[in-house]
């Protein structure tokens, strides 16, 4: 879809996980996003946020519902695609401890570990210094968050941890952090993925 004379639309899965405060953030920057659940919504968007929450739930929900395999094609055809915790691991070509029949949308040329950092007690905050964003480090909250095992040649990492591990990257109109900006008040990401789905 191309818009033309309006402003993108933004689509959130909104299959579960935290969908809302993806759609809030949108509308803070002054964006239009919408929900998208079904086939028919994700032809009207002209970019997508996957939301955090559950990995397996949503690769699930996204086959019962017809959109997993429109979405891999929207993906292939380039719709600009910004993935959040669990979306990172819908996006993740490879998902190193997946369990039986766990899928995902793909397109993202790289290797993920699910739950990295444990469970939901494990979870932290900690600040970012990310590649290419001006002003203070990124508050980024992790909450059995994944992290990024391998890249593939042409994905360029945005943000690591102290000891190396790679918690946020880019490819091409695909953007993907372990991390949940949208609820730490963080809006650059969504700032810089919405100039993604305009040059788009």
């Amino acid at each position: 879809m191309v818009t033309i004379g309006a402003k993108p639309v933004v689509g959130v899965l909104a299959l579960q996980g935290d969908f809302r405060e993806h759609l809030a953030v949108l509308a803070e920057l002054g964006a239009k996003g919408v929900p998208v659940r079904r086939p028919s919504e994700l032809d009207e968007v002209d970019g997508l946020i996957i939301p955090g929450g559950e990995s397996t739930v949503m690769d699930k929900l996204s086959r019962a519902f017809g959109l997993a395999d429109p979405l891999k094609q929207r993906i292939a055809d380039g719709l600009p695609v910004y993935g959040t915790c669990a979306g990172l691991i819908l996006l993740a070509d490879t998902v190193l401890d997946a369990i039986d029949g766990q899928q995902t949308v793909g397109g993202l040329d790289v290797a993920v570990r699910r739950n990295a950092f444990g469970n939901q007690l494990d979870s932290f905050e900690t600040d970012l210094e990310v590649d290419g964003f001006d002003g203070p480090p990124v508050h980024a909250a992790f909450i059995r968050a994944p992290v990024v095992e391998r890249m593939g040649e042409g994905v360029t990492p945005l943000a690591s941890l102290e000891d190396g591990r790679v918690v946020a990257v880019r490819q091409g109109n695909l953007l993907g952090t372990s991390f949940h900006p949208e609820i730490t008040g963080e809006l650059r990401f969504h700032r810089a993925f919405l100039d993604t789905v305009a040059a788009a």
